[in-house]
């Protein structure tokens, strides 16, 4: 995914949140089952995007947004960034970042 296909997913009015991830990395999978159960659980709050670090094709990407460590998280807003961690992240730790930042916006 080139930097222009990415601004164009996340510059929509609605929280999109970017998993970085590799297929390699077993944190990684563990969040694409807590990633599955977000978007369950928030549908209609927020799309879930998911970008593999070892695709080429990703690359200007990884550099763009100095992932260093994975899986890093970061939610997006009409293409501004508001949110970014690094790590395993609950079920519940999501779901209360992704209220927080649906609240805040919807004013």
């Amino acid at each position: 995914m080139t930097l222009r296909e990415f601004n164009a997913i996340t510059a929509h009015n609605k929280l999109t949140l970017v998993d970085f991830y590799a297929s390699w990395c077993g944190p990684c999978k563990a969040m694409h089952y807590t990633l599955d159960r977000l978007e369950e659980r928030m549908r209609g709050l927020v799309d879930v995007v998911r970008i593999d670090i070892d695709h080429f094709e990703n690359a200007e990407l990884v550099e763009h947004f100095r992932i260093m460590a994975v899986p890093t998280l970061m939610i997006f807003l009409s293409g501004r960034k508001l949110w970014r961690e690094s790590g395993v992240l609950s079920l519940e730790s999501l779901s209360e970042v992704v209220y927080r930042y649906e609240r805040v916006e919807a004013f």
